[in-house]
Formats: C-alpha cells, structure tokens, sequence
C-alpha cells in the first residue's frame, strides 16, 4: 500500500474518531440533562401564570410563555425526559424483539421461521405511521400505547437482519465446531452467534433513534400520545399550533428541542456506521 494511500486511510480514522468523540459527547450532556431535568428548570414547568401568559421571549423567559404563563424553557426542559426515555426504551424494545425473532427464525428455520417471515411481510407492506394510527387509536391513545403501537410496526426491520446474520454464521466452520463439541443451543446463541451478529443491528439502533422520537413525536401532536398536561414535546406542538401565526415561540420551542435531538442522535448513529465500516478504519 502506497504512502499517501495509508495517509489519507489515517486521516479519516482519525476524523471518525473525532466524530464520534464529539456527537458521543453532545448525546451524553443530552442524556444528563434529561436525567436531572428537575434540577435545572428556572421554573415550575407547571406553575400557571395567566397575568403573564403568551409573553414574548426574554431574559426571564428565554423561549417565552405558553397560553397559561408556564415558562416554556422550563417546559422543553422536562419534557426532554419524556420524550428522549421513550424514545430510547422504544428503540430498545424491538431491537430486543426483532434479535429475538431473527436469531430463532434463522437458527431454527423450518416452518416457523416461514410463518413469522410472512407476518413480518405483512407489517412490512402496510406504511409504518399510518398503521401506528391505526393501533394507537385501537389501543386507546396515551403514551405508553403509542409505544406498544410503534413498536408493533417496527421490529421486522431488525428481525431480517438478525436472521440473514444468523443464517450467514450458522454455517462457518467455527460455529460447526461449536456444534460438534457439544456445545448446547443457547450456550451457541449467547457465546457465538450474538456476539457476532450485534453489530449491525446496533448501529441500525442508534440510527433508528433520530426516527423513533419523531414518530412518537406525531402520534402525540395527534392526540394518540402522551396527553396534557404532561410536558411531551410532541403534545406541547400540538397544544400550542394555534398560536403559531401569532405567538410562533410557543410552538417553535419545542420543535427545535426536536430537531436539536433528532440531529444528535442521528449524526452519532451515522459516526458509528462509519466507525464500524473497516475501511473508514484503514483495515
């Protein structure tokens, strides 16, 4: 391999690393600052003031006041909380769920693994949002239905990759090896195959973040969400998108919260693609 060959390689692990380093950090404060959310509000989020409500943005109330004076920083705040925990156990439960499926589907095979392919199909031809709709409102709306109802729709997509890596260790020789040692099934699912197959859907994870929260983010602009008053940032949209034409900050606020979290958690998910690809690595 030629010098200025291996230069640039260096320079472009060199450049994921600071990437990840930098994104990584901006989702950490993120995270922190959702977790002591409480500690740093001005004030209560949910104190009402109608003397002062639907102030102009100022040095006492930097995004402004809603329709019952509540400090809308204070409120973009806490509902970082909401928004950002649900977003993250929602990502996390079918991604739990798609592995499971996929590794039993692809390690198993036979009929079963024909008939929950078909009903991944099936999930996979409907759009994603309007059947949420649809189960959200089945279910009642509310945000722990609106968690139920995404993740109704969106395991398949981690079930076919847990399954195509599945079927592609199943025959290497190592894993055969496994096998004829004697080694149990799931001693071979938890000690070879996972860890070899984590990767991937990791990273499809962390890029499916940016996503979930904006879903879970309409469902509850629609009302099929977390329900006033509780400080969601979608809900808050939605209460507020009356006063858009008038009191824009209301509504403005917490959608840039929104894009502020969706743009971190999906610069980071695309640094550690890169950093997983061996060739942004220079191997």
């Amino acid at each position: 391999m030629s010098e200025p060959t291996v230069r640039i390689q260096k320079i472009k692990k060199d450049t994921v690393k600071t990437r990840l380093i930098l994104f990584g950090t901006l989702a950490v404060i993120l995270l922190l600052c959702s977790v002591f959310c409480e500690h740093l509000t001005p004030y209560d989020p949910y104190l009402q003031d109608l003397s002062n409500a639907k102030a102009a943005p100022s040095a006492a109330h930097p995004f402004g006041t809603d329709r019952y004076g509540r400090d809308m920083l204070s409120r973009v705040i806490v509902g970082s909380k909401t928004s950002i925990y649900s977003t993250l156990l929602l990502v996390a439960i079918i991604t739990a769920l798609g592995t499971c499926i996929g590794v039993f589907c692809g390690w198993h095979g036979k009929w079963i693994d024909t008939v929950l392919m078909r009903i991944s199909d099936m999930f996979l031809a409907f759009p994603g949002l309007v059947f949420a709709l649809t189960v959200a409102g089945v279910l009642g709306g509310g945000l722990q239905n609106a968690i139920i109802a995404l993740a109704a729709i969106s395991w398949p997509k981690y079930a076919r990759i847990a399954r195509s890596q599945t079927l592609s260790q199943k025959e290497t020789p190592y894993l055969k090896a496994a096998r004829l040692s004697g080694s149990g099934t799931w001693k071979i699912i938890f000690k070879h195959i996972l860890p070899n197959i984590i990767g991937p859907i990791l990273v499809t994870s962390m890029l499916d973040i940016g996503t979930m929260m904006m879903e879970l983010a309409g469902l509850s602009f629609l009302g099929l969400g977390a329900k006033p008053p509780t400080a969601e940032w979608g809900n808050m949209m939605s209460d507020t998108r009356s006063l858009l034409a008038t009191h824009p900050w209301v509504t403005l606020a917490p959608g840039f919260a929104i894009f502020v979290s969706v743009m971190i958690f999906n610069l980071l998910g695309d640094t550690i693609r890169d950093y997983a690809d061996p060739k942004s690595r220079g191997r």
